[in-house]
């Protein structure tokens, strides 16, 4: 085999797969934007009018976390870090539980379109301002990063065009998304797990062919420390350890999971709440399937490169290029499957800003203007939430332009969902299990929480953590017979992690930044959530959090927990009510209608469906 390997490079069918699948996406939003003939209310525009069933969006669930940073940064990670990131697979389960069991129960017997709308019910308008807020700019500079990302790992390797490739995702979501609503955001969703699962299909068997069968990617792996799965080191400043990963990575994801208004539009939309939760449960196995795809991607990249490690090598310039460099150097026999891969990155990219730019429309809507603009009808607020998706379609253009001037991926993205989530998780957390927080807590803590995660964030992108807390594992280029020098061993291993153009050199080192910003990025949501509770909770008891009397309906109660079992007892009235047929072209579901009325009656609004 010869170790200086040329690489394909694009090709005409690679350029029609790619199109064939933007075309399609563009295609199911025109369909549901006629077939729903126009989204006569902002409901059905927002919200899929509530008829959902559970496995379309589930996979939608799971497309729209799966972005691209997951299909090339992930397999980068493992090529760099070993397999530990696969004790995701254990987080995961309690994200889902934890989101299924505490959240879900509470959002859905309300009834509300956004999340936000709870804050109000259980604080007052101002908590809700604040993490309207939070949640927006959270939400348009991830996705700046999402839309960024792959557009410029794909253009370094492949030749594609960086920002014909970065506007034409943009404008695609921004049509689908504008024209179809929440259906169409699910449905296209559907649509890209399937090509996702696809590429990574094809790189996996492909790569398993070429190295000689899983046994040989394995053995390689064995060989090179990179199957590290069980590090059970208890300190908190190692990157990725098992505990990290499991209590870190638990905070951070129910933040996504949890109460992430992309995630929990979608869950809401079900058309009951079995089906709901349902929903999440099997969202749980397609996180499963995506991230053992990415595990043997990982793996078959290492077992690929481990004698000549094309980034040390100077043939890509990040870690999030290895895996476009990888698939064009097996599969560029096959004209038309290298076009399937970037057409599977960039699916996850789009299925995430479709999400992203619905969920924003619906915050926008529910939380800005519904409460400023009373007089508006569903029609002109329909129109309303079409012209948000294009404004935040442009936005999020705009972000990834700001994005380009910005570094490493993956944990930039995460560290954002942690420095904004984390605190999130706290405020919604004291509003459902705290009974005695009142507002006046819940804004001291968030403010706590949001300083404090923002000060560790901060920190450590200025001054990223050394490699003994990230532990990179060596990377070796004797492989390569390039012309060979000693120095080429040394750069392997010292490859700073964090390239942010905000860096600061050459400073000495205080023991507060090898302590406090070296924290691993997975903690800052948990330690977010903990500030923001502990505070929160202590403010709330002197100020009169003990006195106030709360609607049952806005905390977890046992009743939640025990109408998990209410399948057994009773399957025959649960159908009665739910097979009255519907007349009325369907926007009220007869399945809300005697909870949407209960609630209405005790909060004083005026009728029942308009929530």
């Amino acid at each position: 085999m010869d170790a200086q390997r040329d690489i394909g490079s694009f090709v005409v069918w690679d350029y029609v797969v790619f199109a064939g699948m933007l075309l399609i996406s563009a295609a199911i939003g025109i369909y549901y934007a006629f077939a729903g003939r126009g989204q006569q209310s902002s409901k059905e525009f927002l919200m899929g009018g509530r008829r959902m069933t559970a496995v379309p969006v589930a996979l939608s669930l799971t497309a729209s976390f799966m972005s691209a940073v997951t299909v090339l940064g992930t397999p980068a990670e493992i090529y760099r870090f070993g397999a530990v990131f696969s004790i995701f697979a254990i987080t995961y389960f309690f994200v889902v539980v934890i989101s299924a069991e505490v959240f879900l129960p509470v959002f859905y017997k309300l009834g509300i379109t956004s999340t936000y709308e709870y804050l109000e019910l259980r604080f007052n308008r101002y908590v809700r301002l604040c993490g309207t807020v939070l949640f927006i700019v959270q939400t348009i500079l991830y996705t700046g990063i999402v839309i960024y990302a792959p557009a410029l790992a794909l253009n370094q390797v492949t030749g594609f065009d960086l920002w014909g490739a970065v506007v034409a995702t943009g404008v695609v979501c921004t049509f689908y998304c504008t024209l179809g609503g929440l259906k169409a955001v699910i449905w296209t969703d559907v649509f890209q797990v399937g090509i996702m699962v696809a590429g990574f299909a094809s790189v996996i068997i492909q790569a398993s062919v070429i190295q000689g069968g899983f046994d040989t990617i394995l053995n390689d792996a064995r060989n090179g420390g990179r199957l590290n799965f069980w590090n059970f080191d208890p300190n908190p400043l190692q990157r990725h350890t098992f505990w990290t990963i499991i209590i870190g990575g638990t905070f951070t994801w129910t933040s996504i999971y949890g109460v992430n208004q992309s995630q929990v539009q979608r869950y809401i939309s079900c058309k009951s709440r079995f089906q709901a939760k349902l929903s999440l449960y099997v969202n749980l196995v397609g996180l499963w399937a995506i991230l053992i795809c990415s595990l043997f991607c990982g793996l078959s990249l290492y077992s690929r490169y481990h004698d000549c490690d094309p980034w040390t090598a100077n043939k890509v310039s990040a870690a999030d290029q290895l895996m476009p460099y990888f698939v064009l150097d097996i599969l560029q026999d096959y004209p038309g499957v290298p076009g399937l891969f970037v057409a599977c990155a960039y699916s996850g990219t789009l299925s995430t800003v479709s999400s992203s730019i619905n969920a924003l429309a619906a915050v926008t809507v529910e939380d800005l203007i519904k409460p400023r603009f009373t007089s508006l009808s569903e029609r002109s607020l329909s129109w309303v939430s079409q012209g948000m998706s294009v404004l935040y379609g442009v936005l999020c253009i705009g972000m990834a332009a700001l994005a380009s001037l910005m570094g490493a991926l993956l944990q930039a993205a995460l560290s954002i969902f942690g420095m904004v989530g984390g605190p999130l998780l706290g405020l919604f957390s004291l509003g459902i299990l705290v009974p005695v927080a009142n507002s006046i807590g819940a804004l001291v803590g968030l403010l706590a929480g949001f300083a404090i995660s923002l000060w560790v964030g901060i920190g450590a992108q200025l001054y990223p953590p050394l490699s003994e807390r990230t532990l990179p594992l060596p990377l070796e280029t004797y492989g390569c017979n390039s012309t060979y020098n000693g120095t080429d061993l040394l750069t392997t291993t010292e490859m700073p992690f964090s390239t942010s153009a905000f860096q600061v050199h050459n400073v000495e080192r205080t023991p507060l930044m090898d302590n406090w910003y070296s924290l691993s990025y997975l903690y800052f949501s948990t330690l977010g959530t903990l500030v923001t509770l502990l505070v929160g909770t202590l403010v709330s008891l002197p100020t009169g959090g003990r006195k106030q009397n709360l609607d049952h309906r806005f905390l977890l109660t046992k009743q939640d927990f025990l109408s998990n079992f209410d399948i057994f007892k009773k399957k025959k009235d649960d159908l009665s009510y739910k097979s009255h047929p519907v007349e009325d072209g369907g926007t009220d579901n007869p399945a809300f209608n005697h909870i949407e009325l209960n609630i209405a009656d005790q909060s004083g609004k005026a009728n029942g469906t308009r929530m």
